[in-house]
């Protein structure tokens, strides 16, 4: 595995309606994706000025460590489960260390 950080901010717009679903399989990926090799930081919120939008902070070693986290069915069902029920484009923003 490489030494670059991926860090990631994510923003999920999810239509009202379906939040509680989304939540429930965001909150399922959370305990596997901790415990993934590589992971470092995942943290799992919202918006305090909308509240149905989930924020995703995630810090993996390696973007070996991403494409692993990425293939995992747990990751995979979410996407999938996300079909449908967002209320707008999800914005994924890739950051870099000081």
């Amino acid at each position: 595995m490489s030494n670059s950080k991926i860090i990631i901010h994510a923003e999920v717009p999810v239509k009202s309606e379906h939040f509680e679903e989304i939540k429930t399989l965001s909150l399922a990926t959370l305990k596997p994706t901790l415990q993934e090799p590589g992971c470092e930081v995942f943290y799992q919120t919202v918006k305090a000025d909308a509240p149905n939008t989930l924020v995703f902070f995630e810090v993996f070693s390696s973007k070996e460590a991403l494409d692993l986290h990425m293939e995992a069915d747990y990751t995979k069902a979410f996407f999938e489960g996300l079909k449908d029920k967002v209320a707008g484009k999800p914005v994924s923003t890739m950051l870099k260390q000081l």
